[in-house]
């Protein structure tokens, strides 16, 4: 049987572990894949929503994170079936979908992403997951069923309404919640600390702890204490900050110093 490339960032969370996040944004070369392995982190989130990058430079950075031991996880566009095929077959490991608020658009990205019989992808035989090695069909698609991180981003008033929905959805691994367009959809841009922000984490957290899904955050890397609190939680995924944000901090404290 071959076998694909283990999901690290899969197997840690499913062990009780919590995986740490850099958002890759900038940084368009595969040294980035290194610079998270030497920073720590468990997995590099390329962000395809809100930057430029190729499908070509997805692929050069998430088959090199893979060879180093980060799991790469990609922040697709939008629902579209054949960008999140695409996506994955890059050599990605994983899958994050934006701004997702119903039960049917869940059951419709799991269906793009995950094989038959649990989705309807096509199987390409050689590619970046097997290390292009070719193995029976039904055993591959399988292996590469139980690898691929499915991940729904909760960020409006309606997907925490629907979380429970979409929480029990087959296929579907995670849960994450985006704490900027959220409070952005409550009313509450940059108020982080808001009673319905609050409300909506726990809703949230608690539609993944009924259905066996993990629970992640993003947008708080400027409060690590409600990042702490999202771990208590229950949280088993939290995006630190991004190459961006990691270059201007440094840099400005950097320039400041000499001034």
């Amino acid at each position: 049987m071959i076998l694909p490339n283990p999901n690290l960032m899969k197997q840690k969370m499913q062990s009780g572990g919590l995986a740490v996040g850099m958002i890759v944004r900038l940084m368009r070369s595969v040294e980035v894949a290194a610079i998270a392995k030497s920073c720590g982190f468990d997995c590099l989130y390329i962000d395809l929503e809100h930057c430029s990058f190729s499908l070509e430079t997805v692929s050069q950075i998430s088959v090199t994170a893979t060879a180093l031991g980060i799991t790469p996880i990609v922040r697709v566009p939008g629902m579209d079936p054949a960008t999140i095929s695409r996506t994955l077959e890059t050599g990605a490991q994983g899958i994050i979908i934006p701004h997702l608020e119903t039960r049917a658009q869940a059951e419709q990205v799991v269906h793009a992403a995950k094989f038959p019989p649990m989705g309807g992808r096509s199987l390409l035989g050689p590619n970046p997951h097997t290390l292009f090695r070719v193995g029976p069909a039904a055993q591959t698609m399988q292996a590469m069923n139980d690898a691929v991180l499915v991940v729904a981003m909760i960020e409006s008033v309606v997907g925490v309404k629907n979380a429970d929905d979409i929480a029990s959805v087959p296929g579907l691994d995670m849960l994450l919640i985006g704490t900027n367009d959220l409070c952005n959809a409550l009313g509450v841009p940059g108020q982080y600390d808001h009673p319905g922000v609050h409300e909506a984490y726990v809703q949230v957290a608690a539609a993944c702890a009924r259905h066996g899904k993990h629970l992640g955050v993003g947008g708080l890397n400027a409060r690590p204490d409600i990042a702490r609190q999202m771990i208590a939680f229950g949280a088993s995924y939290v995006s630190a900050g991004s190459d961006t944000g990691f270059l201007m901090t440094a840099g400005s404290a950097a320039a400041s110093a000499y001034r």
